[in-house]
């Protein structure tokens, strides 16, 4: 029997067919495999966005908490410059009036 090109390529096929009934895990797979790369990038795009919004919560949050603490340590020096302001007004008070007192003596 001669073999010619028209027969081997039938063979091929049917080896390559038999060969992928075999072993199914072949080239139907890469074909799930797309599906499931696209499903998995679609679910890291999904996973990135989500990540990315918790961030940025996360981030307004610690904003928010940021300007807080500003805003009572600003209050705070405000009260102290304001003690400050009085405690030397006192102060130069009674060293006029204790200059007063010995100018007289």
């Amino acid at each position: 029997m001669a073999v010619t090109g028209d027969e081997t390529d039938t063979g091929s096929a049917s080896d390559l067919s038999a060969y992928h009934m075999r072993n199914p895990g072949t080239s139907s797979s890469h074909q799930s495999g797309a599906g499931t790369s696209v499903h998995d990038a679609k679910q890291l795009t999904e996973d990135a966005i989500h990540k990315r919004a918790i961030r940025l919560m996360k981030n307004r949050e610690a904003a928010r908490q940021c300007r807080r603490k500003k805003k009572e340590y600003v209050r705070c020096l405000e009260n102290r410059v304001a003690l400050l302001e009085n405690q030397n007004k006192a102060l130069m008070d009674e060293l006029r009036n204790l200059k007063l007192l010995y100018r007289h003596h």
